[in-house]
């Protein structure tokens, strides 16, 4: 699918935890949205495709995480943990005291760390296509990530990265660092999800990385929590880059679903 040309009204660097984290903001709003991004992945090549249709309605406050496109990286491998306290010292950077918050993939991971460890921040939780076990991906995961090269991983997120940051020596560290958060993950206790207090929508597609009954499962234990599973693969129904082509028709549906559970 071709990627829209998207300009932000505001964008730059934050000084968050030691090192300089890249953020974009769209539209305009009093509750902003921030998107979060999964592995391997810039702005562009998860939101490109679906951030202007939420503008259209609302701030939108989008940021590059650790080691991922133009924002800097540390000495310390990335951890859902980390990332979580790099948004939240974002957001009080940018002076915003609550948002609504989605993530996908990985940054689905991220969301609920925010939520979980920095509750005071959350209106509202969107987590798309991620997982709090690892039982919960399809089988075999695992074991290709164990094998997993720069040769293999996805030329579009590849593409991607070089578009925002020519450092080939920055793509490989981007690419080592998400490898090795995946194989280090350890399932989280049911009671980490059950905690989460902020109203949550988790959204996923049929034919997922992440298996449905799992999402199922997630949606069942965070309280008063809704799932909507849509058809097509892992982040297609955002327009991802890395998905089979998608009509603009079912990433607006998306959107404006994402929006109602906001807007309630």
């Amino acid at each position: 699918m071709q990627q829209e040309t998207i300009k932000p009204s505001e964008s730059g660097y934050a000084p968050v935890n030691g090192l300089n984290m890249y953020y974009e903001i769209y539209g305009e709003g009093d509750m902003p949205l921030v998107l979060i991004h999964g592995g391997g992945s810039t702005i562009q090549s998860n939101f490109a495709n679906i951030i202007l249709l939420w503008a259209e309605n609302r701030k939108v406050i989008a940021m590059e995480l650790q080691a991922h496109g133009r924002t800097g990286d540390r000495e310390n491998g990335v951890s859902f943990s980390q990332d979580a306290k790099d948004v939240a010292a974002l957001l009080k950077y940018l002076h915003v005291n609550k948002a609504d918050i989605l993530g996908f993939s990985n940054g689905g991971n991220t969301a609920m760390k925010t939520a979980m460890e920095y509750p005071e921040i959350i209106n509202k939780l969107v987590v798309a296509s991620s997982f709090y076990r690892r039982d919960g991906l399809l089988p075999g995961f695992f074991d290709g990530m164990r094998n997993a090269t720069l040769e293999n991983m996805p030329e579009p997120l590849k593409k991607a990265y070089l578009e925002v940051n020519p450092d080939e020596r920055g793509l490989q560290n981007m690419h080592d660092k998400d490898k090795e958060r995946m194989l280090r993950f350890t399932d989280w206790k049911d009671e980490d999800l059950t905690n989460i207090k902020a109203p949550t929508l988790f959204l996923a597609a049929d034919r997922d990385v992440v298996l449905p009954e799992h999402s199922l499962k997630m949606s069942q234990m965070v309280p008063g929590s809704r799932l909507l599973i849509l058809p097509g693969n892992h982040g297609s129904y955002l327009g991802e880059i890395c998905t089979e082509p998608t009509e603009q028709k079912s990433i607006r549906a998306t959107a404006l679903l994402v929006q109602e559970f906001l807007d309630r």
